[in-house]
C-alpha cells in the first residue's frame, strides 16, 4: 500500500506540474504580469503549500524536528537538487534587475532564519517579524513589476507576448487544478515515504530534513523542470527563489505564530549552515553571467549528493 502511494503521488505530481505551469504562465500574460513575478508569487508560493501544511501539522503534533527540518531541508533541496536538475535540462537565463531585488530578500531571509535558529526557539515575535517581512516584500515586488510594465508600455516597448488564445476560465482552471494535483500528489508521496522510513526507526529530524523535505519540494521540482523544458527560465528560477523566501518568512512565520517550537540541536549545528552555503552558491552562480549553466547544475547536484550522504551516515 505504501509503494502504491509513492507511485500515485509521483504520477499526480508529473501531471499537475505540467498543467500548473501552462495555466500560470497563461494567466500571468492575461493579467499583464511578467512570468518572473508569477514564478515568485503564484508558482513559487503555491508549490510551497505542502511545506506549510506539513510544518503546521508537525508543530501542532509536537514534532519540532519535522516542522523545522522540513523548511530547512526544502530550501537546501530547492537550490542544490531542483535548480541543479532544471539547469541540467536547459541552462537558465537570469534577469539581472530581478535578481538584485529578489536575491537581496533571499539573503536577508536566510540571515533572519540563522538568527532565529541560533536562538534555539521559534517564538511568536519571530513569526510576526517573518510574516510582516513577507507581506512587505510581496507588496514591493508587485508594485515594482507593475511600474516597470507601465514604463515599458509608455515608451512603446513590447511588454509581453500577446495573450494566448482560449477563454480566461481555462487558464484559471489549469492553474487551480494543476496546483491541486501537485498538492495531492505530494501528500500521497509523503505518506508513503514517511511510512516506510519510520519502519526503520529513523529520527524525526532526519526524516524532516530528507524524505519530508524532498517530498514537499516535489511540486517545485516538477514545476521547475517543466518550466525549463518549455523554455520558461523566469518561472523556473523565480519558483526556486520565491519558494525559499516563502519557506522562511511564510511557513516558519505562520508556524511560529500558531505554535512556537524549539529548534533541534542537529539543525543548529549543521543544517542551517548548509542552507546558508547553498543560498550563497545560488546567488554567486546566478550573478556570474546571469545564467545557470549545465556545469553549474552538475556542481549543485554533487553538493546535494554529498549532503544526502552525510544525512544517511547519521541514521
Amino acid at each position: 500500500m505504501l509503494i502504491l502511494s509513492l507511485i500515485a503521488g509521483f504520477v499526480l505530481l508529473l501531471i499537475g506540474g505540467d498543467v500548473f505551469v501552462r495555466g500560470a504562465v497563461s494567466l500571468a500574460r492575461r493579467l499583464g504580469v511578467s512570468p518572473l513575478l508569477i514564478g515568485l508569487t503564484l508558482v513559487g508560493f503555491g508549490t510551497s503549500t505542502p511545506e506549510l501544511v506539513t510544518s503546521l501539522q508537525a508543530a501542532l503534533a509536537g514534532s519540532p524536528g519535522v516542522a523545522t527540518g522540513n523548511v530547512i531541508g526544502s530550501n537546501i533541496a530547492n537550490i542544490l537538487l531542483i535548480l541543479g536538475v532544471a539547469a541540467l535540462i536547459r541552462p537558465l537565463l537570469i534577469d539581472g534587475a530581478a535578481l538584485k531585488r529578489d536575491g537581496l530578500v533571499l539573503a536577508i531571509s536566510g540571515l533572519l532564519c540563522l538568527g532565529v535558529v541560533l536562538s534555539g526557539v521559534l517564538d511568536r515575535l519571530s513569526g510576526l517579524v517573518f510574516v510582516a517581512g513577507l507581506l512587505l516584500y510581496l507588496g514591493f515586488a508587485i508594485w515594482q513589476e507593475r511600474r516597470n510594465l507601465g514604463t515599458a508600455g509608455a515608451a512603446g516597448l513590447p511588454v509581453e507576448d500577446e495573450a494566448p488564445a482560449g477563454p480566461a476560465w481555462l487558464a484559471i482552471a489549469q492553474t487551480v487544478g494543476g496546483l491541486a494535483l501537485t498538492i495531492w500528489g505530494a501528500s500521497l508521496l509523503i505518506d508513503g515515504a514517511v511510512g516506510i522510513a519510520t519502519r526503520f526507526g529513523v529520527s524525526e529530524t532526519i526524516i524532516g530534513l530528507s524524505i519530508v523535505a524532498v517530498g514537499t519540494s516535489l511540486p517545485e521540482l516538477v514545476t521547475s523542470v517543466v518550466a525549463a523544458i518549455r523554455g520558461q527560465s523566469d518561472v523556473a528560477f523565480g519558483n526556486i527563489v520565491g519558494s525559499n523566501i516563502y519557506n522562511v518568512l511564510g511557513i516558519l512565520g505562520v508556524t511560529a505564530l500558531v505554535q512556537p517550537i524549539p529548534v533541534p540541536d542537529e539543525i543548529i549545528a549543521v543544517d542551517i549552515w548548509v542552507m546558508l552555503a547553498a543560498t550563497i552558491v545560488l546567488l554567486v552562480v546566478a550573478r556570474t553571467g546571469f545564467r545557470v549553466t549545465r556545469a553549474e547544475g552538475v556542481f549543485m547536484l554533487a553538493g546535494y549528493g554529498g549532503y544526502t550522504a552525510w544525512l544517511v551516515s547519521q541514521v
